[in-house]
């Protein structure tokens, strides 16, 4: 059951500076509800982890910029016997001929019919040379992972030896941009413009639906979504390759990103940041750290989740900021000092629980996040866990490696 603080509900263990935040956005605009699920953690403006419920109106901030993250799992043909002894080659393989990153491993050109997508528009409305910029990124990077906490796993469902993969990205440098220029469009700037960064706390940039901005930011939005959905579907399709393997089972969602839903009969805009959908037998992805499980679970028809707007976590939910694991980067010299964390600690730790690990640096160690069972257990009256996987594989961009866009 969740708590109500200052009217926001939260689950889980209150984080103050989370609540904080939430509170503020709470105080802006047109506000329904705002709720903290059980694995926030402060973010851009407005919390990880945090849902805001309006009437009429969406905040770019609120969906943040990494516009349409989220993830993608698949159950395969395979059991697991059938690849444990091959599993070195194949994570070797995936780590070299999947783009992590800011750039990409291979020349293959990857095009999509949403190249053509009439949403497009929007992008020349605000300028010929942004809608050409965009364009050529988006194509240049889509099928690209990047980095941060952006992966591609291999799992084992331990009840019955099924093999299963998932990734986790979002928009990459199109979503980013879009969202960092309709944040210059709503407060007086050019879209392309420098813009002076967004502070931590500061109150969530609101744009009404109905206004030319909000009109053009939600068909950008959505566009954004389909191309982080044609992303991740390339991706897989690239490791279903390697395997050797065929689907059988898919769940794909986001958690960055505003929804247009009902709820007590009303229409509301519902903006979740770090925060899964999760309606009544609705399917959903979630995913722990690379020394824990990760599960697929369904939404309840219960009073609890229709009171959470049917959302639930998207992850574990970080205890330690990056800095704080790894120490802090002098990329001139590409050298880092400090941190709690270190590199043996996380090889002996991941050894411990039998990852096959390529990349990831200790600022995505498992000692930095929260047990996945423990905010699964704070949700216990809205969602069901349908499936229990065990990470065997794990593969991200490298310690060090520079990526603009990865959050």
């Amino acid at each position: 059951m969740y708590k109500i603080i200052d009217g926001v509900k939260v689950w889980g263990e209150p984080q103050d500076n989370a609540v904080s935040q939430a509170v503020t956005c709470s105080m802006h605009g047109n506000v329904v509800q705002t709720l903290l699920m059980a694995d926030h953690h402060k973010g851009y403006s407005q919390p990880v982890g945090g849902v805001v419920v309006y009437d009429g109106q969406i905040s770019p901030s609120g969906v943040g910029y990494d516009i349409a993250c989220g993830n993608k799992a698949v159950r395969t043909n395979l059991k697991h016997d059938q690849v444990k002894d091959s599993l070195p080659r194949i994570m070797d393989q995936i780590a070299k001929g999947i783009s992590f990153g800011i750039g990409r491993n291979n020349n293959e050109r990857v095009d999509h019919e949403l190249f053509d997508d009439e949403d497009w528009n929007v992008y020349k409305q605000i300028g010929v040379h942004e809608h050409d910029a965009l364009k050529a990124l988006a194509r240049k990077q889509l099928g690209t992972v990047g980095s941060g906490n952006h992966f591609v796993d291999i799992f084992v469902e331990e009840a019955t030896g099924d093999v299963w993969l998932a990734n986790h990205f979002g928009s990459r440098g199109f979503g980013h941009k879009t969202a960092s220029g309709f944040l210059n469009l709503a407060n007086g700037r050019k879209f392309s413009d420098k813009a002076p960064g967004e502070s931590m706390d500061q109150a969530p940039t609101l744009l009404d639906v109905k206004s030319e901005f909000g009109d053009m930011y939600l068909k950008a939005m959505n566009l954004a979504g389909r191309y982080a959905y044609a992303g991740r579907d390339y991706v897989i399709e690239q490791v279903l390759g390697i395997l050797g393997a065929l689907p059988t089972f898919e769940v794909h969602n986001h958690h960055n990103f505003a929804w247009k839903e009902q709820h007590d009969g009303k229409d509301v805009y519902v903006v979740r940041k770090g925060a899964t959908p999760s309606a009544p037998d609705q399917l959903g992805f979630i995913g722990g750290s690379m020394g824990d499980i990760s599960v697929i679970v369904k939404g309840k028809d219960s009073q609890e989740n229709k009171e959470a707007f049917s959302s639930t976590v998207h992850g574990a939910g970080r205890i330690m900021s990056r800095t704080e694991a790894a120490g802090r980067m002098n990329w001139k010299t590409k050298t880092r000092s400090g941190g709690k964390v270190t590199p043996k600690q996380m090889e002996e730790a991941i050894d411990a629980y039998g990852v096959e690990l390529r990349g990831a640096g200790t600022d995505e160690s498992p000692f930095v996040y929260k047990k996945l069972a423990t905010v699964l257990e704070a949700h216990k009256e809205t969602l069901d866990v349908m499936h229990v996987l065990k990470p065997i594989g794990v593969c991200m961009a490298g310690a060090n490696e520079f990526d603009p866009y990865k959050d």
